[in-house]
């Protein structure tokens, strides 16, 4: 040992002091925050490039790219993403989120009239006799007796309560018969403008109010403003297990603006993105919320304003030009006189203000189109982005060809064709039975297309399933021509959503210098079978580089 050279000793006290020194002190690597890697990482960029790994730092992206990075760059958090898929966060376009009171049942998963009367049994015990109770969420289509619920049937189960249940999608409602009395509605009511109260083949209302269920609604009682903000943030919070990270909400008052800004003022709260969509009845208090919060903020600010041209199809009441099956002349109805349909288009444009409209069926499709390039051609404004939500019923080639020349574009929901399923088959029929919900056409075209939910159901695998089966919840395939691919569908909700809020410079895709909003799959997306998308589960969910939930 005497004889050693000193080269020698010199080297084992280098390695000795190397070993020695702490784990985070790598002075040839870059500090981040967030590492993950060994991972499939679908960038949904122009060529939808495929990384291993990314890098995090302050809630946007710093790089993307191979195993490599792991020499570059050092992190206080790495997560091995085991394989898995990364892609960026679910942006909802259009969605409905909102606080609900003590009063409220959900109904989104029941499978039976019996089910939704014990339900109401639980919740008249719970309030008391003479309470309203309200509810959302039911489809005849999903309940074992194949009808809807009626009158009788929230009798039986609440005799005492005023009751109001609106179906899924929200264009129709069923009521109690003590809900009509204080109402004031008989059999020889007439019906509402633009609204259906229905009656059966005695001429005895039987519950069901389409389209203006309000003329009943607006006799419930107001919510408290405690329990209207707790519910809301336990309902947007909800969002992150389903992988959304943005919505835009659509149909806001502006007085609901403040419940929004406080919920996400709160320390430590863990939300999605979002996006409030006003309609027009109070410019006064839309222009002092704009003065207010200018531009908003990356998670809370002012989307477009909402537009309603017609009804929906759960009633049915979209305008379509031609009637519906088996309903003798009955074409449904616009939301407004034409003539002042067009006027508050064009009121709003003149405005300055983007507009998403919703427009379901062809008729009105074809008229809010119209009226849009009529308004752009004497009003001319650079990158609108206007659009029309749904877009349900597919209009005329020449419609479509307008939109894309005018930028008209369009946030479609591929779910409503598997949630909808028995209503497009109860009310349309041939050509236009098999083209509902068109997505290819409309892209074929040369126009815009992002996909969102509508709620109907709000789970964004639903939508991707639809948008690439084209089938029902039956397994019936519907026009299997409007079909996309897989890469299509996941673009329409992330970077397609990202460029209706005016925001694919900063999100909708993993690349440098966007935020880190981002979910992990229990499944590749890309090559699993399109039969098995909807068991596809999120594993993890990141805003802003920050986990916010794992399953």
């Amino acid at each position: 040992m005497k004889n050693l050279s000193s080269t020698f000793v010199i080297s084992i006290l280098g390695l000795l002091l190397a070993a020695c020194q702490p784990a985070d002190e790598s002075p040839n690597k870059i500090a981040a925050d967030l590492i993950l890697n060994n991972g499939k990482i679908v960038s949904v960029d122009e060529t939808f490039s495929i990384f291993d790994t990314i890098v995090v730092t302050d809630g946007r992206i710093v790089e993307l790219g191979d195993a490599s990075l792991l020499d570059k760059y050092e992190a206080a958090t790495m997560r091995d993403l085991g394989g898995k898929t990364l892609i960026p966060g679910f942006i909802d376009s259009h969605t409905h989120i909102r606080g609900r009171p003590e009063r409220y049942i959900e109904l989104g998963e029941v499978s039976s009239i019996a089910e939704m009367q014990d339900l109401i049994r639980a919740k008249a015990a719970e309030l008391g006799d003479g309470e309203w109770i309200t509810g959302y969420g039911w489809s005849e289509d999903e309940l074992a007796e194949g009808r809807r619920p009626l009158r009788g049937d929230l009798d039986i189960a609440a005799p005492n309560n005023p009751i109001t249940l609106t179906r899924a999608g929200g264009h129709s409602a069923v009521v109690s018969t003590s809900a009509l009395g204080l109402a004031e509605i008989n059999n020889n009511t007439p019906d509402p403008e633009g609204g259906v109260i229905e009656r059966d083949e005695n001429g005895v209302a039987n519950g069901i109010i389409r389209e203006r269920q309000g003329i009943v609604g607006r006799l419930v009682p107001d919510s408290t403003y405690e329990e209207l903000l707790a519910s809301l943030e336990i309902n947007l919070g909800d969002l992150l297990s389903k992988g959304i990270t943005s919505i835009t909400d659509a149909s806001k008052r502006p007085d609901e603006y403040a419940m929004f800004e406080e919920l996400y003022a709160k320390p430590g709260v863990k939300l999605p993105r979002s996006a409030i969509q006003f309609q027009w009845f109070d410019p006064e208090g839309i222009a002092e919320v704009k003065a207010r919060v200018g531009d908003g903020n990356e998670f809370l600010k002012i989307g477009p304003i909402k537009v309603f041209a017609d009804g929906g199809f759960t009633g049915p009441a979209a305008f379509t030009k031609e009637p519906y099956l088996n309903q003798g002349d009955y074409r449904g109805y616009l939301n407004m006189p034409a003539e002042e349909l067009v006027s508050h288009i064009n009121e709003i444009h003149d405005a300055g203000w983007q507009m998403g409209i919703h427009a379901i069926g062809d008729a009105a499709i074809e008229l809010v189109v119209d009226t849009l390039v009529d308004a752009l051609t004497r009003n001319p404004r650079e990158d609108h982005r206007t659009y029309l939500n749904h877009f349900s019923m597919r209009p005329s080639d020449a419609t479509m060809e307008k939109m894309a020349e005018h930028g008209i574009h369009i946030t479609q929901q591929p779910n409503f064709t598997y949630t909808l399923e028995g209503r497009y088959v109860a009310n349309l029929d041939g050509w236009r039975l098999e083209h509902n919900n068109p997505v290819r056409s409309p892209m074929d075209h040369g126009i815009h297309v992002a996909i969102s939910s509508d709620i109907l159901p709000i789970g964004p695998l639903v939508g991707i399933y639809a948008a690439v089966t084209r089938k029902g919840m039956s397994g019936r395939v519907f026009g299997a021509d409007e079909a996309i691919t897989i890469e299509e569908a996941i673009a329409g909700y992330t970077i397609k959503g990202a460029y209706l809020g005016f925001e694919e410079d900063i999100k909708g895709s993993l690349e440098p210098g966007k935020l880190a909003d981002m979910i992990v799959l229990s499944r590749d997306i890309l090559t699993v079978d399109p039969e098995e998308i909807m068991d596809i589960e999120i594993e993890q969910t990141y805003v802003g580089g920050e986990l916010v939930y794992q399953n």
